[in-house]
């Protein structure tokens, strides 16, 4: 099954990989409650199984919550893609200093699971695959070895990501491969992965 963003966090979580505190929302009134309890601002988001959210007018900051009632009662029932939305996510903004991309995912042919970072988060990675091939590093990882510290810091190293960043992404990534095996998913992709400037590393987008 597909799981949306806010599914995708709360699963992240148990693996102890950080993300933004939030609440689902299916009411303007449930929103407004949900952003006066993790405080403001907060990012107002809609809730559906497609990409280009952001582009749709989807997904809006708040930094009060006449903002937070605005966002949501325009969000809630718009279409993006084909999709309607009903349910928001509302989670506590946070500062940005990079954007980066993770994800694991099955390599059919190679028979192998296949990792894939990049120091190019926020956009489509399909964009930048074809913009920038050399901008994902990959690799892949044998099912029975599995990822090792050292395969993390290589796909870290790789992708050139900052230097602040690395030891929290090798966390991270060691984490994110423990929660794509045990949940036997055919992808978990982080898209951004970001550093905020206190140097943390954590998953903005699920």
């Amino acid at each position: 099954m597909d799981l949306f963003e806010y599914q995708g966090k709360q699963y992240f979580a148990r693996w102890g990989i950080p993300v933004s505190p939030g609440g689902v929302a299916d009411t303007v009134d449930e929103a407004v409650e949900r952003a006066e309890r993790v405080g403001y601002p907060v990012v107002v988001k809609a809730q559906v199984q497609v990409g280009g959210r952001g582009k749709a007018g989807g997904i809006k900051l708040a930094s009060n919550a006449g903002e937070v009632r605005t966002h949501a009662g325009n969000i809630l029932g718009m279409d993006i893609r084909g999709h309607t939305v009903r349910r928001l996510w509302i989670e506590r903004a946070s500062d940005i200093a990079s954007e980066y991309y993770a994800s694991f995912t099955l390599d059919r042919s190679a028979k192998q699971h296949l990792g894939m970072v990049s120091a190019r988060g926020g956009i489509d990675i399909e964009q930048v695959a074809a913009e920038d091939p050399d901008a994902i590093a990959r690799r892949h990882i044998d099912p029975v070895d599995g990822l090792t510290e050292a395969a993390a810091r290589d796909l870290v190293d790789r992708a050139r990501l900052d230097e602040p960043a690395r030891a929290g992404a090798v966390e991270l990534l060691i984490k994110l491969y423990q929660c794509y095996v045990a949940g036997d998913c055919d992808l978990v992709e982080i898209n951004p992965l970001i550093l905020t400037p206190d140097g943390q590393v954590h998953a903005l987008v699920a």
